[in-house]
């Protein structure tokens, strides 16, 4: 008779035999479950403020509709929801991946021809739409700064938390990579660019100590980056939250891809481009992008009267009005199931005179 031992026994035997570990074997499955969690969601994008940027457009159903920045289509997707068949939505990503993902998941829209996809960076917004005879629009929005599928695809280069090539190239077609700007920029530059876009305090020690590991070798990846910025830093810096890279990174990326500049220049043509009642949305993850577009937002609203003029002329008049003063914030609910949402401010404003 065989005992239920018995047959333990000898699985325990054969798998003795086995060419390979408990330990390499579970490594196999986490990259093999890692490998498939960046299949399936290799576009997966958890849309920050989504019925509060949309919904503040104040959509009329068969109104002319821009997303900015495309990105995982969140936002594009619940716009879409609330069109009716003559309404119409132009969105614009410089990713092509962004936009491959879109068409798949916006093809009920694409079919029906409610949905334009647009590939090119957001400052060349007004000669775009021209291209396909629009001239007025009834509502922009815009979500600033990298995307969530954009950090988690390592490759890309983005994250201080994954090693990979220096790219951080929100459109791969592009030619400046942040190893071109780590290993080739001078010191000076480097200063700049780490104080303008960082806002970072030790930004002269990073860039000395960039300098200097550069002169031996060049800095090729995110992690060889990353522990020369932490190098750079006093032991009591490196004890504070948050990672001590985190706005060397920043500012890099928006260098690369002149971020600001390039929001700049195109929320300045969507304030012109807005038809009469027209809204504009924008969400903000760092003081710099919130700074440029409630600076905007006020120079739109508001003139320059000289003193003592008892009213205002009518050409004079502002054309923008505030929809809301103060950001609007993610509610705690949003918070709880999105850490990302946590810098998130959005500031909306609409056309009031043309």
């Amino acid at each position: 008779m065989n005992h239920p031992q018995d047959g333990c026994a000898s699985l325990g035997e054969k798998w003795k035999s086995f060419p390979l570990s408990w330990h390499e074997i579970f490594g196999h499955i986490c990259y093999i479950c890692g490998k498939i969690r960046v299949m399936t969601n290799e576009f997966h994008h958890v849309t920050v403020l989504l019925h509060e940027t949309v919904d503040m457009l104040g959509l009329k159903p068969d109104g002319v509709y821009v997303d900015a920045t495309l990105g995982g289509a969140g936002h594009s997707s619940y716009l879409l929801s609330q069109l009716g068949p003559e309404g119409h939505l132009y969105c614009f990503d410089q990713d092509q991946t962004a936009i491959d993902n879109a068409q798949v998941k916006l093809k009920d829209y694409l079919d029906r021809g409610m949905v334009t996809f647009i590939k090119d960076n957001f400052r060349n917004l007004k000669a775009r739409l021209a291209e396909q005879g629009v001239s007025e629009i009834d509502g922009i929005l815009y979500d600033l700064g990298v995307s969530s599928p954009q950090l988690d695809q390592r490759e890309r280069g983005f994250s201080y938390k994954q090693d990979a090539p220096l790219d951080m190239r929100m459109n791969q077609d592009a030619d400046l990579l942040a190893y071109d700007v780590v290993n080739s920029y001078s010191y000076q530059d480097l200063v700049r660019i780490f104080f303008k876009y960082g806002e970072d305090k030790f930004s002269k020690q990073i860039a000395r100590k960039i300098e200097q590991a550069r002169a031996i070798k060049p800095i090729e990846t995110t992690t060889q980056l990353a522990d020369i910025i932490k190098s750079a830093k006093p032991a009591k810096e490196l004890k504070k939250k948050g990672h001590p890279a985190k706005q060397i990174f920043q500012a890099i990326r928006i260098a690369v891809n002149d971020e600001l500049g390039a929001a700049d220049e195109s929320i300045q043509q969507a304030l012109e481009l807005l038809a009469l009642d027209g809204r504009i949305s924008v969400i903000t993850f760092h003081s710099l992008e919130d700074r440029l577009t409630k600076q905007l937002f006020k120079e739109a609203s508001t003139v320059d009267v000289p003193k003592g003029l008892p009213f205002i002329p009518e050409e004079m008049q502002p054309k923008i009005a505030l929809v809301n003063r103060k950001p609007i914030l993610p509610s705690q609910e949003e918070l709880a199931v999105n850490n990302r949402a946590h810098s998130a401010k959005l500031r909306v404003a609409k056309k009031i005179r043309k």
